[in-house]
């Protein structure tokens, strides 16, 4: 296997900082077993741990107005997994590639799956395209796609998630995004009830369509494009969808879809008490869907999320098992360097998660303890856990400190001067 950052490299640099993350590791070692905990497994636990990232946001994302490129930014899904290769070889805990079609269409789906393996990576969910229109498309998605009310139009849209998931049977993976951006920006441009009928006669086909270990992800989003109403607009219409869809529909929760403050992690909770909670897309917002770098605005929620998650995994129903994935829009950042800070937030919140005395936490919450249950919660959100996550990073492979390393490896320069530039763009990724 060829990777595209020298490991000389990364052994040099591991080297430098190996004695002071030993003296740290042993230190934070010391404090856990104070407290009955061992920071071996909660280490085995984070080297257990994985996210994946989207084939998308390896490169620039833009506002609604403008894209400023960079250089060396991909052009092509081949350039997009070469960068998701470096994400995954320097942080170790990104390790698939959720594609988005027709974005990431190639000739030969086989010989592209054979070329994520030999960077190291596999393939995560598919994600399908109708909130835009393609070159040659027959029907236009301006007036809805799975609730359009053109009978022809929805057609197109279903037969394009049965070819996502095609796609992805040859590309190994098991789970199908669908998210729509169907809604109305004027009162009574639509019937409610009319568009979301049409919208679950057209999802029940691809439910249909969908092989025996697959799983149809159902994305709600408030508002964008659409900014009256959206027809999957919360996680109230998406459990009712997929309850009607049938037992392959599950909820994907994006973090940047509702409304600001909105408790996200009691509808965690919720989902999986009724079975449905499918996964989650993990970014950031101060505003609405800012499509932040995770953990950069809110970590305490993005720690509450994962003391849900843990919750459900101690008490699982039947086929939980939820997909994570960053969904982030680059638009000042090196990509790269914003998936490697994310997915070590996203980590360190599981780890911190992880310590949680849930002995301590239950008791209180029986004893309506108040303030001793949310000590519980506190008491493990202020361990530094960076320790764990870099010293499991680094036993996979990893780098102690991954921005670093690759900065020193100087890739987006070399990718400079071997990729077509981008060109200027409006709108976000």
């Amino acid at each position: 296997m060829t990777l595209p950052v020298s490991a000389d490299l990364i052994a040099d640099h591991n080297a430098h900082g190996a004695e002071a993350l030993d003296d740290e590791y042993a230190s934070l070692g010391r404090k856990l077993a104070r407290s009955g905990i061992d920071i071996e497994a909660i280490k085995a636990r984070v080297a257990g741990f994985s996210v994946a990232v989207p084939s998308w946001g390896a490169g620039r994302g833009g506002t609604r107005f403008a894209k400023f490129p960079i250089p060396g930014e991909p052009t092509n899904i081949h350039e997009k997994l070469e960068d998701c290769a470096v994400i995954n070889q320097l942080g170790r805990k990104t390790p698939r590639v959720s594609p988005h079609f027709p974005w990431d269409k190639v000739s030969d789906y086989v010989a592209l799956r054979e070329e994520a393996a030999a960077l190291g990576l596999g393939w995560d969910a598919v994600n399908s395209n109708t909130f835009q229109d393609q070159p040659g498309q027959a029907h236009s998605y301006a007036s809805g796609s799975l609730s359009a009310q053109d009978a022809a139009t929805r057609q197109q849209a279903v037969d394009h998630n049965i070819e996502c998931i095609e796609i992805g049977v040859q590309l190994g993976s098991t789970d199908l995004t669908v998210w729509v951006g169907d809604g109305t920006n004027f009162p009574g441009q639509q019937d409610f009830v009319r568009s979301l009928d049409r919208y679950l006669d057209a999802a029940s086909q691809i439910h249909a369509a969908l092989p025996d270990d697959w799983r149809m992800l159902l994305e709600h989003k408030m508002f964008e494009p659409a900014f009256y109403s959206s027809v999957i607009s919360d996680w109230g219409s998406s459990i009712l969808a997929a309850q009607e869809l049938g037992p392959k529909a599950k909820c994907l929760v994006d973090l940047g879809h509702h409304a600001p403050n909105v408790n996200i992690e009691q509808i965690v909770a919720r989902l999986h008490r009724f079975g449905k909670l499918g996964g989650f897309h993990f970014n950031d917002s101060k505003y609405g869907d800012d499509d932040l770098d995770s953990g950069s605005i809110n970590p305490h929620q993005l720690f509450l999320v994962f003391n849900e998650l843990i919750e459900a995994e101690a008490n699982p129903l039947e086929g939980f098992n939820p997909s994570y994935m960053i969904d982030q829009s680059h638009n000042v950042t090196d990509p790269i360097e914003s998936m490697l800070s994310s997915a070590e937030a996203i980590t360190q919140c599981f780890a911190k998660a992880s310590l949680v005395d849930r002995a301590a936490l239950h008791a209180a919450q029986e004893a309506n303890d108040t303030m001793m249950a949310f000590q519980a919660l506190r008491r493990a959100y202020t361990i530094d856990v960076a320790p764990i996550v870099a010293k499991a990073r680094v036993e996979m492979g990893g780098a102690i400190d991954p921005i670093a390393v690759y900065r020193a490896s100087q890739y987006r320069a070399r990718k400079a001067q071997e990729r077509k530039p981008v060109g200027l763009g409006a709108g976000i990724v």
